[in-house]
C-alpha cells in the first residue's frame, strides 16, 4: 500500500502518518519528490487501514499495490532510482561502462586491464575474486588475495570496483574491499545472501537468475530493498533457453519492460550471456539503443590464456572498438556519453 500526500502537506502531517503506520507494526519507506511525497507501507495490512489513512490530515489518496514486489515497483518511487558510486552515476541518461577481467588472476593482468578500460571511458572496474563455477575443477578465483589486487587497481586508477560475493558470511569482508557487491545468477534466489547485502551500505548489482521471470527477478531485488538498502542495480545477463548457439539467450526486451515496471536502473551483460567475444559488441550496442543504463563486459590482456571464460572476453583492441561504437550509438539516439581521457 502507498499513501500519497497532498502537495501542500507539512512535515508534521508526514510524521503523523509515519507514526500511525508504525503503530500498526508495519514498515515505512518514504519517497519524496519535487511535487509529491509517497509513503510506502510494507507488511500485513488489515482491511481497515486504508480508510483510516485516508482521513488523516495531508493525505491525498491511499492506493493498494497489487504487484508482489512492493518497493521495486514504479508505483512506489517518485522518479527514478539513481545510484551514486564514488562520483559515478548509474541510472541517468549517460550509459556507464563497467569493464575488467572475469576473474582476477594476477596483479599485472588487472593493472594492465584497468589502465586500458579507464582510458577508453569505463567508469567502474569489475573483477571476480570468488568464482562460483559449475564444475568444481574450474578456476574458482584467488579469494581474498584477488580482492586485494582488485582494490589496489581501483585505487591506482581512481575507479570504484565491483566484485561478486557468494556467501552471507563473506558480505562484510568483501564490502571492506569492494565499492559495489555483485550477486551472480546462481545466487539470484539465495535469500539469505540477499538479506545480508540488504543490510550493508553498498550498492548491489543483482544479476538475473538464468531461469528467473521478471517477477522473480524483481522479488529478489525486493529482498535487498526490504532490508533497507535502496541502492540496487539490475543486470540482464541472459536466460537459459533451447538455443545452443549462444551460452544463454540475451533478453533485450527486459530493458524496456523492467523500466516500465520498476524505478531501479538496469544494465546488460553481453559477455556472460552470449559466451562469445564477437557477439559482445553488437549486443552491447543493442542494449544501449534499447535504453539500458550501462553494460558490464569482460576484458582481458590475452583472452586465449584466460583462466576463466576466455572465449567471451574482449581483447584490448576489441574493447577500444566497442567503446568508440558505443559512444556513437549513444549520441545517435541523443543519450549523453562521457569523453575518454
Amino acid at each position: 500500500m502507498i499513501v500519497v500526500m497532498k502537495a501542500g502537506s507539512t512535515d508534521l502531517d508526514i510524521e503523523n502518518v509515519r507514526k500511525r503506520i508504525e503503530g500498526h507494526g508495519l514498515q515505512v519507506h518514504l519517497s519524496q519528490g519535487a511535487e509529491r511525497t509517497v509513503i510506502g507501507v510494507v507488511g500485513h495490512i488489515h482491511s481497515g487501514l486504508q480508510p483510516e489513512m485516508e482521513l488523516m490530515p495531508g493525505v491525498a489518496e491511499v492506493v493498494r499495490i497489487s504487484k508482489p514486489f512492493k518497493l521495486a515497483t514504479r508505483e512506489f518511487k517518485v522518479g527514478e532510482t539513481i545510484v551514486e558510486l564514488d562520483g559515478v552515476t548509474i541510472g541517468g541518461e549517460d550509459p556507464v561502462m563497467i569493464a575488467g577481467p572475469c576473474a582476477v588472476e594476477t596483479e599485472e593482468q588487472v593493472m594492465a586491464t584497468a589502465e586500458v578500460v579507464k582510458a577508453q571511458g569505463a567508469k567502474i572496474l569489475r573483477g571476480g575474486a570468488f568464482k562460483p563455477r559449475t564444475s568444481p575443477y574450474s578456476f574458482r578465483g584467488l579469494g581474498v588475495q584477488g580482492l586485494k589486487i582488485l582494490a589496489a587497481a581501483g585505487q591506482e586508477y581512481d575507479m570504484p570496483v565491483v566484485t561478486e560475493v557468494v556467501t552471507p558470511e563473506d558480505v562484510g569482508m568483501v564490502a571492506s574491499y569492494a565499492d559495489m557487491l555483485q550477486i551472480g545468477t546462481r545466487n539470484a534466489q539465495n535469500f539469505n545472501l540477499l538479506d545480508a547485502v540488504g543490510k550493508v551500505d553498498k550498492p548491489v548489482l543483482l544479476k538475473r537468475g538464468f531461469s528467473s521471470s521478471y517477477e522473480e527477478w524483481l522479488l529478489a531485488a525486493e529482498y535487498v530493498l526490504s532490508g533497507g538498502n535502496s541502492q540496487v542495480i539490475l543486470c540482464e545477463r541472459g536466460i537459459r533457453t533451447f538455443e545452443p548457439y549462444t551460452r544463454f539467450t540475451v533478453d533485450l526486451a527486459a530493458v524496456p519492460v523492467i523500466k516500465k515496471l520498476s524505478h531501479l536502473p538496469i544494465i546488460v551483460d553481453p559477455s556472460h550471456s552470449t559466451g562469445s567475444w564477437d557477439l559482445v559488441t553488437p549486443i552491447s550496442l543493442a542494449a544501449i539503443a534499447a535504453g539500458a543504463h550501462g553494460i558490464i563486459v569482460d576484458v582481458h590482456p590475452d583472452p586465449a590464456t584466460a583462466k576463466c571464460d576466455g572465449a567471451q572476453a574482449l581483447s584490448f583492441e576489441n574493447f577500444c572498438t566497442l567503446s568508440t561504437q558505443m559512444r556513437a550509438v549513444a549520441e545517435a539516439i541523443s543519450r549523453a556519453t562521457a569523453a575518454t581521457s
